[in-house]
């Protein structure tokens, strides 16, 4: 698949996909040192993880792997950064932050961070941006034809908000306006992520040490959150005309993932690379004081929340190619390859 294909790739998230935008602004959820450690030399990566993301927060980011395959020639850049400017931001931009949520109060306590809702907003500012370079009928047939929308959000709201049902309506319902927005300022192929199993992360183990595994309560309520996720994507796709919305179920990657550790070459499925405090590593985040596993190729975890980069490959390629177990109604690859255009359109 070459990059023409897709000559542009917008993202939108948190720290699962932040490559860099909350180095720009002033927050506690920056990835300083040893993050990145496998990325770059002296340098701030922006990312939480050893290495390459596509989700920066809470499962790392496995975008950065995907446009790989895509056939990119490097990475979208964080929108935030002096040198998105001109024609880079045909080819897409990123624009999430990490601690952000669906919610625009979501993550207060990391201080700045960019909202879904703001993204949105720089989104909308930038497609003027290009506009103003090829026109707006260049601008959207680029937009509608040519581009993917990934969304990677919710894991910060369900783990730090307060204003949601149990069954997690409030949080959709506010979603669903969020991707009807992208929807109306050109979007029509949209990968939306699921929230991941984080009842299995260091973090909730160490936090609830009596129960002896993965806090299985916490991984049901997110349960009911994603089956409600994947009706909305479902419904989207069915009443906004030439749209698709494809649900990735990074929930159920990563369960397989931990299930089958041995046979994806892991020989830690528990623990977190990156550690300093906890039984497994996940009592405080990963930091210049903090421990580093001797082999990260050989861990699941990178830090109390995030994935390793070698997690993250492998969820990438679940993303790219995986079948309905993983992707509904089709993966990114089949996504490319659809047609969605309409008369009207």
């Amino acid at each position: 698949m070459s990059a023409e294909k897709i000559p542009a790739i917008f993202i939108f998230g948190d720290s699962i996909v932040d490559v860099g935008n909350n180095n720009y602004i002033n927050t506690l959820a920056k990835a300083m040192f040893p993050n990145g450690i496998d990325f770059c030399k002296n340098c701030l990566s922006g990312r939480f993880t050893n290495g390459r993301t596509i989700e920066n927060f809470f499962f790392v980011s496995t975008l950065f792997v995907a446009e790989q395959r895509l056939g990119a020639k490097d990475f979208r850049p964080p929108y935030l950064a002096p040198n998105t400017t001109g024609d880079v931001v045909l080819r897409g931009v990123n624009y999430a932050s990490s601690g952000s949520g669906i919610l625009n109060d979501t993550g207060l306590i990391w201080g700045g961070r960019i909202s879904l809702d703001e993204q949105i907003s720089n989104f909308k500012e930038t497609k003027a941006r290009i506009v103003s370079i090829i026109g707006r009928r260049e601008t959207k047939r680029l937009l509608k034809h040519q581009s993917l929308f990934i969304v990677v959000t919710g894991s910060n709201d369900f783990l730090l908000g307060k204003e949601m049902t149990s069954d997690g309506s409030f949080l959709s319902s506010k979603f669903e306006s969020q991707l009807r927005k992208l929807y109306y300022l050109e979007a029509r192929k949209i990968i939306a992520t699921n929230i991941p199993r984080f009842g299995c992360t260091p973090f909730e183990r160490d936090k609830n040490p009596n129960a002896k595994g993965c806090i299985a309560s916490f991984n049901e309520d997110i349960s009911s959150y994603n089956k409600r996720l994947k009706r909305l994507l479902m419904d989207l796709t069915a009443n906004l005309t030439a749209s698709t919305f494809v649900y990735a179920d990074i929930h159920a990657m990563l369960k397989d993932i931990l299930q089958n550790y041995r046979s994806y070459g892991f020989e830690n499925s528990d623990d977190a690379c990156c550690h300093k405090v906890g039984v497994h590593g996940g009592l405080l985040p990963c930091f210049s004081l903090s421990k580093i596993c001797s082999n990260r190729t050989k861990y699941v975890f990178w830090d109390a929340f995030h994935l390793t980069e070698t997690s993250n490959v492998i969820v990438a390629s679940h993303m790219m190619d995986g079948g309905l177990k993983f992707m509904s109604p089709m993966n990114i690859r089949q996504l490319v390859y659809s047609s969605t255009v309409h008369p009207d359109d």
